[in-house]
């Protein structure tokens, strides 16, 4: 199994998009996939047409249990999605207390490394769809990952996001004496821009070969398939943005079969 987390400190930045359109693609691929809604917001159990004001099991129910579930509590709460072969950790606005919750509490910052052990062999992939705050949620999900991806849009704000995500992680992996590799993924570009540009350049001076080669461009697709509860390669195989993200997979497939 490998674990991939998407995580900014910043919201708005494409993180559901890019975990909804790997996924496709992996399944594509004849891969097995679980992704993982760890938002409170839950834009990612939204996207599949499930509520998460109103879902019976979720994520949440992990953290009540501190992980500690066996195999087959541990699929009921998967939900399927519109794309068979890959499945849904859903996440429930419950989760917005959960700070609150388990902050006098050890050892929860393992929850979903635990509950994943307990379905090795159910998927080759998982995707962490993270909360755009550092707490117990994104904690939980970089200590999962094998690899981090932080999609960041070019803009200046998101440029600034992007250095608050850097330094956290260089904190975790300080403190958990675990070294995550990631990549930097542009979005939301519009070369049209000066703003755009700008700032695809500063990314590129300042972290260089952490950021992928191309950028996810801005792409009205995206909205139309989130709108149908479709994957973008579903509903557009050829489409501009779901192009990029062909390479971008690519790109990070190479990686593991370099390690």
């Amino acid at each position: 199994m490998h674990v991939w987390a998407v995580a900014n400190q910043k919201g708005g930045v494409a993180k559901t998009t890019t975990t909804v359109s790997l996924a496709g693609l992996l399944c594509e691929q004849g891969h097995k996939v679980l992704m993982v809604d760890l938002d409170p917001h839950g834009s990612l159990t939204s996207y599949f047409r499930y509520d998460p004001d109103d879902i019976e099991m979720s994520v949440y129910d992990l953290f009540m249990h501190q992980g500690k579930v066996s195999a087959e509590q541990a699929k009921k709460i998967i939900l399927h999605t519109t794309k068979e072969g890959v499945d849904l950790y859903p996440a429930s606005t419950a989760l917005a207390t959960l700070e609150r919750n388990v902050a006098s509490q050890g050892g929860m910052g393992l929850v979903i490394s635990k509950a994943l052990a307990t379905l090795w062999d159910q998927y080759q992939y998982v995707i962490i769809d993270t909360p755009p705050v550092l707490g117990v949620l994104m904690i939980n999900a970089l200590a999962a990952a094998q690899r981090l991806l932080i999609p960041v849009q070019t803009e200046f704000l998101a440029v600034k996001g992007l250095e608050r995500m850097t330094h956290t992680l260089n904190m975790v992996m300080q403190s958990t004496k675990k070294q995550l590799p990631f990549t930097i993924i542009p979005t939301m570009y519009d070369r049209r821009t000066h703003a755009s540009i700008n700032a695809l350049k500063k990314i590129r001076e300042l972290y260089d070969d952490q950021v992928f080669s191309e950028s996810i461009p801005v792409d009205t697709k995206f909205r139309d398939a989130s709108e149908a509860a479709l994957m973008p390669s579903d509903l557009d195989p050829d489409g501009r943005g779901v192009r990029v993200y062909k390479h971008l997979l690519t790109h990070l497939l190479n990686h593991i079969q370099a390690a």
